[in-house]
């Protein structure tokens, strides 16, 4: 009988289930690797390009103290305070002195937030009944002054916005409120609201979409005439 037949097989096999062990332990690294190597080498997904804020729509008197009962007209896209005021404040920050405080009636504002973000800081929010007009904006610049604008409803048409800021930023017209203004406007030309049907995208705009494209594109900037105080007219 041969010698080697009493020796007992169990090393081998010990040895062989090592090595087989380590063979696919080394495969699966390989593959970990690969797949590494695969996501790093994947080109990284292109960043959204931001969506820049529209501009405010508004007119002011620019040129000494103001005459009458406002001081100029402020077209918002809706009335979300929230979304409206930083652009506001964009405008008037520059001009005025940085804006601290507003006030507002709120019969035509669904929600108001003690407190909005502009860019910069916060600015407070206040509401006051019957001591504000309902379509007045009451602006508060610490240590600088107050102004007064008139508020023109979101869902006004475009050629009773470009009236009607025309009349709030005119020197020369009668010291009217700024609801008094809003009815001798609807008395003379009619209704309000929109001069004509808006087509859906107008609509949802009006309603707090972000659309880059609006009506206030229609409103005619209005040139002063000779012997007139100048208007300064923004975000048409």
């Amino acid at each position: 009988m041969d010698s080697t037949e009493s020796i007992p097989h169990t090393g081998f096999h010990a040895g062989s289930f090592s090595a087989n062990h380590e063979t696919r332990a080394a495969a699966e690294a390989a593959r970990r690797r690969v797949r590494i190597m695969s996501a790093t080498l994947l080109p990284p997904l292109p960043h959204p390009e931001p969506v820049a804020a529209p501009a405010a729509r508004l007119t002011l008197k620019t040129d000494g103290t103001s005459r009458g009962l406002l001081d100029g007209a402020w077209w918002p896209r809706s009335r979300d305070l929230l979304s409206e005021l930083p652009a506001l404040t964009d405008v008037l920050d520059p001009l005025w002195g940085r804006i601290t405080r507003i006030a507002v009636n709120p019969k035509h504002w669904p929600v108001i937030p003690p407190k909005v973000p502009v860019h910069g800081h916060i600015v407070k929010v206040g509401w006051f009944t019957p001591e504000i007009d309902p379509h007045k904006l009451l602006l508060l610049s610490y240590g600088t002054g107050r102004w007064d604008l008139l508020i023109i409803p979101p869902e006004t048409g475009a050629e009773s916005a470009a009236r009607l800021m025309a009349a709030a930023s005119d020197y020369d017209g009668p010291p009217l409120t700024a609801s008094a203004l809003i009815a001798a406007d609807e008395a003379r030309h009619g209704v309000l609201a929109t001069d004509e049907p808006l087509d859906p995208d107008e609509a949802w705009e009006y309603e707090g979409g972000a659309s880059a494209v609006s009506v206030s594109a229609a409103v005619p900037r209005q040139t002063p005439s000779p012997g007139r105080a100048s208007r300064l007219i923004i975000g048409m």
